[in-house]
């Protein structure tokens, strides 16, 4: 069992299978809010305030009706942020695209992430 290295700091077997072994969730339609709260604590982000959620959402729906986001300057622009503005709400794309519950998005597009 991978819990030592699980992003919910859990041993309950349910949670884990939700998750593959970079982390990510399998299936997007199983993220829940409270989920994402555990995901943030665990990026040491102290509170998901309304301005995360709203990116959030964006990012769930623009990938749910999509299968892909859009880059994140133009998120950033979209909500009124500096260039680097999701990295300093959530610490990176990789860790926004991981509370968002989203699946792996593959190598190339992970390495732009981080």
């Amino acid at each position: 069992m991978r819990a030592s290295t699980s992003p919910l700091k859990t041993t309950d077997a349910f949670i884990l299978s939700l998750f593959d072994e970079d982390d990510f969730m399998t299936n997007p339609d199983l993220w829940t809010k409270s989920i994402a709260e555990q995901l943030a604590a665990n990026a040491e982000i102290e509170e998901l305030t309304k301005e995360h959620w709203e990116i959030i959402d964006f990012i769930r729906d623009r990938y749910m009706r999509l299968g892909a986001i859009p880059p994140m300057s133009r998120v950033c622009k979209a909500f009124g942020h500096e260039r680097d503005g999701v990295r300093k709400l959530f610490g990176g794309c990789l860790q926004l695209w991981q509370i968002a519950g989203l699946p792996y998005p593959g190598e190339e597009a992970k390495t732009y992430m981080v």
